[in-house]
């Protein structure tokens, strides 16, 4: 944990965010600025900073929690059956903001392609 990472905050208890879905792995949590009518954001419980900052050997289990616990926070959220989108920005140029790696469900709405 990182004392300064409202992220870490969130995973420890310290900040109690809008949940949808938790496991021993991950956090999934609504987005307090949603850019889609359902946006729900999903941190692993150990702070990595980035995508580009997992390592193979050791974040393998985190990695694939991080997408099954957004698999299951969008069918909690009722988004399964019309679909959703998923993001992961990694650094500056990707746009990431929040040095804690997370994910971005968005649902709710068509989604278009390329993003604008």
């Amino acid at each position: 944990m990182t004392t300064d990472c409202i992220f870490c905050k969130m995973a420890t208890g310290t900040i109690q965010p809008d949940i949808v879905f938790q496991n021993e792995y991950v956090l999934a949590f609504r987005d307090i600025k949603p850019q889609a009518p359902q946006h729900i954001l999903v941190i692993p419980r150990e702070h990595i900073a980035s995508l580009d900052s997992l390592e193979t050997g050791k974040h393998k289990t985190i990695a694939g929690e991080l997408l099954m616990g957004a698999r299951q926070a969008a069918r909690i959220a009722g988004l399964a059956e019309n679909g959703y989108r998923t993001v992961i920005n990694c650094g500056k140029d990707g746009g990431q903001e929040a040095y804690h790696l997370h994910m971005h469900i968005l649902g709710g709405r068509p989604m278009h392609w390329p993003p604008g």
